[in-house]
């Protein structure tokens, strides 16, 4: 039996060892989810007489197309990314500059072993946390967008959610805030058969309500392994005070990208993140091989299964 216990033992060794690796050879695929930030409307302008919203269609360099991002279409097709990222998702709605593109450039930039970055947007403008609980519409259409992303290969490497302003409006939704969006990310993974997927959070800079405050903390107080979250208070916002501005999405992409390289090892030097980053959850930063290992977790429990059959 101690025979067995220490193959057990050098066994975790080898998986905590297992780097988290986006690959040349298939898509990583992220998902973009959440409501009119992650949508992305940098840009947008709306006309006080007409009422009418527009695109000043300004494209800075960090968002500019590349080969090697692609985008998951509304027909369910693999095209080359380029902003607006969501247009022909968050239809009803005018949509600009996003934090989407901007992150796929930083990832691509600052990690030379990725190949090809997968977009999937999904987000819609002025949803709530509840319109996003499973079995609800947003909920599965989001989740048959990642089912066709995967169609033709490739792996979901994480989710970048950016939520919550539409649950600053009434106190009740602001209170159990933290219970159901903590619930969405949990019920992504398990439907994914992902249980360490990464998660990268964005801690709100505004809101439609008064209860601005109570949201943020529950987001930041969100206790969960893999889960990251850059905090964009204080990033410039649009003359309606609610989005962000062209260049609070740049500067947030930015973030999130350097957020989600913390889980894959670099082959150039780590970025200095310069802005404000929320703390990582304690779990994560104490077994960061675990962390690095998550395209592998289920191997674990075939390995035990053939060292019981051996021992």
């Amino acid at each position: 039996m101690s025979s067995f216990f220490l193959s057990l033992f050098f066994l975790l060794l080898i998986i905590q060892s297992w780097p988290m690796k986006l690959t040349q050879a298939e898509k990583n695929i992220f998902i973009l989810a959440g409501q009119s930030n992650m949508a992305g409307r940098g840009g947008v302008t709306n006309n006080t007489t007409t009422g009418a919203t527009t695109w000043d269609g300004i494209v800075p360099p960090q968002c500019n197309p590349n080969p090697s991002i692609l985008k998951l279409n509304s027909h369910l097709k693999w095209v080359e990314a380029q902003e607006p990222l969501h247009e022909d998702i968050d239809r009803d709605k005018t949509n600009g500059i996003g934090p989407g593109m901007v992150f796929a450039n930083r990832v691509l930039e600052k990690n030379m072993g990725v190949g090809v970055v997968g977009l999937v947007p999904c987000a819609i403008g002025g949803s709530n946390v509840s319109e996003w609980e499973k079995g609800k519409v947003l909920y599965s259409h989001m989740m048959k967008r990642v089912k066709g992303s995967l169609r033709d290969g490739g792996e979901v490497r994480g989710i970048l959610w950016f939520q919550g302003e539409s649950d600053t409006v009434n106190l009740r939704d602001a209170e159990s805030y933290q219970n159901k969006v903590r619930r969405f990310f949990l019920d992504v993974r398990s439907d994914l058969q992902a249980p360490l997927l990464p998660i990268i959070q964005v801690a709100l800079a505004s809101g439609s309500g008064p209860y601005v405050e109570i949201v943020r903390q529950a987001q930041l107080g969100i206790n969960l392994l893999n889960l990251k979250t850059v905090d964009a208070k204080g990033l410039p916002l649009q003359p309606d005070g609610l989005h962000l501005s062209t260049e609070a999405q740049v500067v947030l992409g930015k973030m999130m990208g350097d957020a989600f390289l913390q889980f894959v090892p670099s082959l150039i030097p780590s970025p200095d993140i310069h802005h404000n980053v929320s703390q990582i959850r304690k779990e994560a930063s104490n077994s960061i091989g675990l962390s690095n290992c998550v395209s592998h977790v289920y191997m674990v429990h075939v390995f035990i299964t053939f060292l019981i059959m051996i021992s």
